[in-house]
């Protein structure tokens, strides 16, 4: 997957939210601010201040494209974004809140679309979301929209069909990377076999790592415990939870008077990032405008639980569980008879014409198919 890009840098925190009401909040706040005050709460860095204007995002109906000071206009509608790792939460599509948007990452953004991140201390994840933020390297899984033109090493694709007997999907690519690649000295290495078995069965591992990361996707089946096992809510989380603990005894998760039950310890102790346990960031986030020490915008959230959040805590507890359960089938996966039975190696894709990858492929694809409304309303030319 040659093209890669850093995750858009948003140069300010109160951009983004775990909800979208809470974006248009802060939106009509910095919207109705006198001047001065305005300004403060932008936050304003080297790149972007209250009186800067900025293109318009590719595929997004920007409010303006003047300074936010001058013509702020209406609040564009939230999009989701993933903004760190299996943290799903909500961003304000407007280039002039953000440092650096990487709109050639918007480009490419649409249904169609699956981003590989290579995030430090979490091994590869896939979403359908745009990361943003320090996520890691991001690597789309295809080059042009509606799921045109696959970010694979060119002739790859049909180099593995002619070894397996069988066509090869740029998913399958994915799928074969997430069951068999791992992190190396040069960046994330993949593996290729020689034997059509070995990819079959990396290709289908591939897929159930998929189809959990992404939660089912649209218009997919969420993924369920095995043995009918799910967690409920067992007692509703009626005020803001102060903290968030486990009993492993029980299996249940605390919010303050609410519970949830049953979670694995697995799911509970699922770890990334040097020790960060993932429910407890994801809480923290929640709970990050209610610090003593958040001011501005960064201060403005819900005043009472959103019962959203509790949803999504299930959603979140059964994928981290299902992760886990699957570490040991991947691990020895990754670790089995790979480089014994390996025959596509660097010299032979080389052979083969697969490498070197051409320049090109290592940047963005052109897909400028419509003008795009650049800063004062003038139109951007690329």
């Amino acid at each position: 997957m040659p093209w890669a890009e850093s995750g858009p840098r948003l140069g300010r925190d109160w951009v983004a939210a775990p909800d979208p009401a809470t974006l248009r909040t802060r939106w009509a706040v910095l919207a109705g601010a006198e001047a001065g005050e305005q300004e403060r709460l932008f936050r304003p860095t080297r790149t972007r201040s209250a009186t800067a204007g900025a293109a318009a995002l590719p595929g997004q109906r920007s409010a303006s494209t003047s300074g936010f000071a001058d013509a702020p206009g209406p609040c564009p509608e939230p999009v989701r974004v993933l903004r760190a790792p299996f943290d799903e939460q909500w961003l304000l599509p407007d280039q002039r809140l953000i440092d650096t948007a990487r709109p050639q990452l918007w480009r490419v953004r649409d249904g169609h679309q699956l981003f590989a991140v290579e995030a430090p201390g979490a091994g590869l994840l896939v979403t359908a979301h745009l990361p943003v933020g320090r996520v890691g390297r991001i690597r789309p899984l295809y080059r042009r929209p509606g799921g045109a033109e696959p970010n694979l090493a060119p002739g790859l694709p049909a180099l593995l069909a002619e070894r397996y007997g069988a066509p090869v999907a740029p998913r399958d690519v994915l799928c074969w990377i997430l069951a068999a690649g791992r992190p190396g000295t040069r960046g994330y290495e993949v593996p290729l076999t020689a034997d059509p078995e070995v990819w079959r069965a990396g290709v289908e591992l591939g897929r159930r790592l998929l189809a959990v990361q992404l939660r089912g996707g649209p218009g997919g089946e969420a993924p369920r415990l095995p043995g009918g096992r799910r967690p409920y809510v067992r007692s509703a989380v009626t005020a803001w939870p102060g903290a968030l603990g486990y009993d492993p005894e029980t299996e249940t998760l605390g919010l303050g008077a609410g519970t949830v039950s049953p979670v694995p310890r697995e799911a509970w102790e699922y770890e990334v990032q040097g020790g960060t346990r993932v429910l407890q960031a994801w809480f923290a986030a929640r709970c990050a405008h209610r610090d003593p020490q958040a001011e501005g915008l960064d201060a403005l959230g819900p005043a009472e639980w959103p019962q959203a959040w509790t949803s999504e805590l299930l959603a979140l507890v059964t994928t981290l569980a299902l992760l886990a359960g699957l570490a040991g089938e991947r691990a020895a996966f990754a670790a089995g008879p790979l480089p014994a039975r390996a025959g596509l190696t660097r010299a032979g894709l080389a052979a083969a014409g697969v490498l070197p990858v051409p320049p090109r492929s290592r940047r963005p694809a052109s897909v400028l198919d419509h003008r795009e409304e650049g800063p004062g309303g003038q139109f951007a030319l690329l």
